[in-house]
């Protein structure tokens, strides 16, 4: 870790050096500017800015705003505050730049045919979180961008949603080649690559799920587009992410979300994600949320003062301790007061009501806890097997060899996914959802009568396990409740709750300085149907992105 904080130091000051020069006649002649910059400092910057800037992402987006319209959780409504959209200008100011750098130097090598690894992994960044850009911005600069330094271009045009797609899944499938090629020779990042230690057949297998994820979101626009890449990944000798390749930041001292767990509000489960775990005695129940007040001998103290809970709770449910309520409050303001209200047995006694999300799962040293750490696992198994199992059940899997059946990947999906969260519980020191090995908890789940494949909801079921999954991931969870429609409003499986704010499908980009960018913008935003400069909560919510064009409303899958 030390040595990271030197890499990453060092790749701020070649940042700010390169940035800040303007006279590049006189480059050689200047001491204080860096011309040969050290490309795993400069790697080592851009990969750890891909997760360090989310404290911001997760207070303002994930915990306020995105798992809350997907109704992973459930908390006060507030503004869509300016505050969003961090990714945008970190991907800009902190990723793409040193990416570039490190692929320039390499093109000056005598020997770059020794950093051809090297260079795929840097593509392989830079689409990964480019992706999570466009998920909530569409059309952005990328075939055009950072080329103000070396060629004095500093009007980049903005490339719709199709081709930034297009050219990611080229580049995608060109790291793929360049990965599978012989290590022999090879060069590398040594300590700076802190996510995959160099094993490149693990940036091969990101490359992969990451077109699977592209996959994905093509599917409603070009359903033959979409086989083609599910195709190209099933078929790859490396194949996608698997559990030993699962893209996890693992930084002990890192704490992004601190005591700001509760910033403004602090957040409870829903009743429909609540009735889904119960009813299932899913493990990860206890891993998302904690007990609330209904412990011990309540019982007894509702007795002595005679007093009756809330009809929505049932007194003799044997895991009563979680409760879940409605996502939205103004559906159902006389329960929804509970979420700030405590029952009141008596002037002694009073009971929280509804299941707070587990702090500690997601803010392991919150408070006064100086132990336990986060593992943000950004691109996991679990999702990469609910991709495959939804492609199979869908259809797209005939003529070539899926390596397994769409229940057999759900299933694996579900181990994954159970797993994983659980190895990020007993990481934050938090609570657990498996005891042992945990292979009878997760064999009685996958047995579960709700759980496993009955030839009639199938897809529905491979989609709410993609869903639960997402707990995690609040630009994921967002990115599958639009894409899909789900959960339904309608479902008699897993029922959306009733919701009547409008939910922004996407954000607002800043128009560029006056004098700058601003035609190529505003191109942009008129191409896509936007209205320029609008930020108003009617047209983000109506005024889609290319990929949600056609997706069902929200509840609304078919």
């Amino acid at each position: 870790m030390k040595k990271l904080r030197i890499y990453i130091l060092i790749g701020a000051t070649v940042l700010l050096a390169n940035s800040c020069k303007k006279d590049f006649g006189t480059i050689n002649t200047d001491p204080s500017v860096v011309t040969l910059p050290d490309l795993n400092a400069l790697f080592a910057y851009s990969l750890d800015n891909v997760e360090t800037y989310q404290g911001t992402e997760w207070i303002w987006e994930n915990l306020e705003q995105l798992l809350r319209f997907s109704q992973h959780m459930t908390t006060d409504p507030y503004e869509l505050s300016t505050n969003v959209n961090s990714r945008y200008g970190v991907y800009y100011n902190n990723i793409l730049p040193n990416l570039f750098e490190i692929r320039t130097q390499i093109g000056l090598r005598a020997d770059k045919a020794r950093y051809r690894n090297m260079r795929a992994a840097t593509i392989i960044v830079q689409v990964l979180h480019g992706l999570k850009v466009t998920d909530m911005n569409g059309s952005m600069p990328y075939t055009e961008a950072i080329r103000g330094r070396a060629e004095q271009l500093y009007t980049p045009v903005y490339d719709d949603q199709k081709k930034l797609y297009d050219t990611w899944l080229k580049e995608l499938t060109d790291a793929v080649d360049s990965l599978s090629g012989s290590p022999a020779g090879q060069v590398n990042f040594g300590s700076a690559d802190f996510i995959y230690k160099n094993e490149w057949n693990s940036w091969a297998k990101l490359a992969n799920t990451l077109k699977l994820r592209i996959a994905v979101r093509y599917e409603r626009q070009d359903a033959a587009a979409a086989t083609r890449v599910f195709k190209e990944v099933m078929q790859s000798t490396i194949g996608p992410i698997d559990d030993a390749s699962q893209f996890v930041y693992d930084r002990p001292e890192y704490n992004p979300i601190g005591n700001d767990i509760d910033y403004r509000s602090p957040r409870f489960a829903t009743s429909s994600i609540m009735t889904f775990l119960k009813l299932t005695n899913d493990p990860r129940l206890p891993i998302y949320f904690q007990p609330n007040d209904l412990t011990g001998s309540f019982r007894d103290s509702l007795t002595k003062y005679a007093k009756t809970l809330p009809a929505f709770i049932n007194i003799n449910d044997p895991l009563v301790m979680f409760q879940g309520g409605p996502a939205d409050w103004t559906t159902d303001p006389v329960n929804a007061a509970f979420y700030k209200t405590a029952f009141e047995v008596s002037q002694f006694t009073k009971y929280r009501l509804y299941s707070p999300i587990n702090k500690k799962f997601f803010a392991p040293r919150y408070g006064n806890f100086r132990s336990g750490k986060m593992l943000d696992y950004m691109v996991t198994r679990a999702e990469t097997c609910f991709y495959i199992a939804e492609f199979i059940q869908k259809g797209y899997g005939a003529g070539f060899d899926t390596k397994g059946t769409a229940e057999e990947w759900y299933n694996r999906g579900i181990e994954s996914s159970i797993r994983t969260m659980n190895t990020i519980a007993v990481a934050a020191e938090s609570t657990p959802g498996l005891t042992g090995n945990g292979n009878a908890e997760i064999l009685a789940y996958q047995n579960n009568v709700n759980v496993k494949f009955n030839g009639v909801n199938n897809l529905e079921r491979i989609y709410i396990q993609q869903y639960l999954n997402f707990y995690r991931l609040g630009n994921e969870a967002f990115t599958f409740c639009r894409r899909t429609g789900y959960p339904k409003n309608t479902s008699t499986y897993y029922k959306r709750n009733t919701w009547n704010e409008p939910i922004p499908r996407r954000y607002a980009i800043n128009e560029p300085p006056i004098g700058t960018n601003t035609n190529n913008w505003t191109k942009s935003q008129q191409d896509q149907g936007f209205t320029p400069g609008d930020r108003s909560i009617p047209s983000l919510s109506t005024q889609r992105l290319w990929f949600d064009k056609t997706s069902p409303n929200f509840g609304e899958g078919n």
